[in-house]
């Protein structure tokens, strides 16, 4: 006789607990937050970690306006995104802001500082905010075109009744 399991089993957890990437700036990274997120018990570190940690497909880019647009009614605060942040020209005028980010590509970081803003990695906003006080985390879009063929066949989801 075994044992009755509900749910199918015991649920294992999912997700990545080791960073898989060789960058030694990365390693540096998820080793600060490591710590960061044990001693001071911040759920913010513990997002920025677990950021850290997921494959690049995860790690979207976030163009300069949709940050520019999300950073409007968020006055005196750092944005943080654990990717880059790319140039977008159809944006004509950004708002000065502080920027935190893994990478950022030539022009975004010339904008953002043209505009009077500031450019900062992920171990000087440790520096800055440990807790991450006065900090808005955001992410680019993770939707990709191969996601719509996943799932059941067309026309066989829930809403059609099988």
């Amino acid at each position: 006789m075994g044992i009755d399991l509900k749910n199918r089993g015991r649920t294992k957890k999912h997700g990545r607990r080791a960073l898989v990437s060789e960058n030694p700036y990365m390693r540096l990274a998820v080793k600060l937050y490591q710590f960061l997120a044990r001693r001071t018990g911040s759920d913010f570190n513990k997002v920025v970690l677990k950021r850290l940690m997921a494959p690049r497909r995860l790690r979207a880019p976030l163009s300069l306006s949709k940050l520019s647009m999300r950073m409007r009614k968020e006055e005196n605060k750092t944005a943080v995104v654990v990717g880059t942040i790319v140039d977008d020209p159809r944006t004509l005028e950004i708002p000065k802001m502080s920027v935190c980010a893994l990478r950022f590509t030539e022009t975004a970081r010339k904008r953002i500082l043209a505009a009077g803003g500031e450019c900062l990695t992920l171990d000087q906003l440790a520096l800055r905010s440990p807790k991450g006080s006065n900090c808005v985390l955001l992410r680019g879009s993770i939707l990709r075109e191969t996601d719509k063929h996943f799932g059941p066949a067309p026309g066989l989801g829930p809403a059609a009744g099988v």
